[in-house]
């Protein structure tokens, strides 16, 4: 609903700032930040922090004797803990603009809002993605860090992104049988699109998708995988000479999110009556298993 400012005299009723708040959850909810699809979403968080369990693998064993003793087949467990941490976005708004204001999520100001909050929802997912994730095997609250391992890293060893590369990340999902969980996804920044671009044994193999990547959209599977641009990518592990990506199975970051302080529009008396949209809101991720993520380093 818009609002008739002449009617109240430029004011902003309490009606209008519940409907802002309840449009910007609204499309909040309704729509997903770009990294979003590739986890496990433990919707909304009451506490400051939440846990993954993880389950090693259990294989059947050979019994070879009537009435034998059961063996037991134990597997490594353990549970992993995403800290919440919060986050707040506040905007003034100039008298000037007043009138621009709108409840519309198709308003500028509301888009701008969303997008900021969608962004650090990536921001969240994309370091929990590589990051190493507090774990514990006991029945106890002794967190140790677990750091992905070399066996999930692919270096750049001087080499730009090549089909080798990409192969080389589908080989190791195939390995861990993490192809089998689902969609798999890549994560690619405008870097990686102009090294893939000038590569004519990578543009051979889908040209209809090569498009879509090269039209900076969420690709259909290209080379066993779906495509999803980002450009805030970390540094690789040669420091800012190197990019770092993500190839990933699903479900391999389990995230949460929740509203401490409803996304509204306010009155700030302690600076001159000036409008305010703005509201905190607080995020939480960690990854559920070192096997559905694939690290891969190039040269920028």
């Amino acid at each position: 609903m818009s609002q008739d400012f002449l009617a109240n005299n430029g004011m902003i009723t309490a009606a209008f700032k519940r409907e802002f708040h309840t449009s910007f959850e609204m499309k909040a909810t309704s729509t997903s930040s770009t990294l979003e699809v590739l986890c496990e979403n433990r919707g909304t968080i009451g506490g400051s922090s939440f846990t993954v369990n993880d389950l090693g693998d259990l294989k059947m064993k050979e019994m070879t004797n009537r009435f034998q003793d059961t063996d037991w087949s134990v597997p490594e467990a353990g549970t992993r803990l995403a800290v919440m941490k919060d986050f707040g976005l506040f905007v003034p708004i100039d008298p000037r603009d007043e009138v621009k204001l709108s409840a519309n999520p198709t308003s500028p100001y509301m888009q701008k809002c969303l997008g900021a909050e969608f962004d650090e929802r990536d921001n969240t997912i994309i370091k929990a993605l590589g990051a190493s994730v507090m774990r514990k095997q006991a029945d106890d609250e002794n967190y140790t860090p677990k750091a992905l391992p070399s066996s999930q890293i692919i270096l750049a060893s001087a080499a730009p992104v090549n089909k080798a590369k990409i192969v080389k990340a589908r080989s190791i999902f195939r390995r861990t049988k993490m192809d089998k969980r689902g969609p798999m996804y890549a994560i690619y920044n405008s870097e990686m699109l102009e090294q893939i671009l000038i590569d004519d044994e990578l543009t051979r193999w889908d040209r209809e998708t090569i498009q879509s990547i090269q039209d900076g959209d969420i690709a259909k599977k290209w080379a066993g995988f779906i495509w999803l641009p980002y450009e805030e990518l970390p540094d690789g592990a040669g420091g800012a000479t190197e990019g770092r990506t993500f190839f990933s199975a699903s479900k391999s970051v389990h995230f949460g999110r929740n509203v401490i302080s409803n996304f509204d529009i306010g009155v700030r008396h302690d600076k001159s009556n000036v409008k305010q949209i703005g509201g905190i809101a607080s995020y939480g991720a960690a990854r559920s298993l070192e096997e559905c993520v694939v690290a891969m380093d190039f040269v920028r």
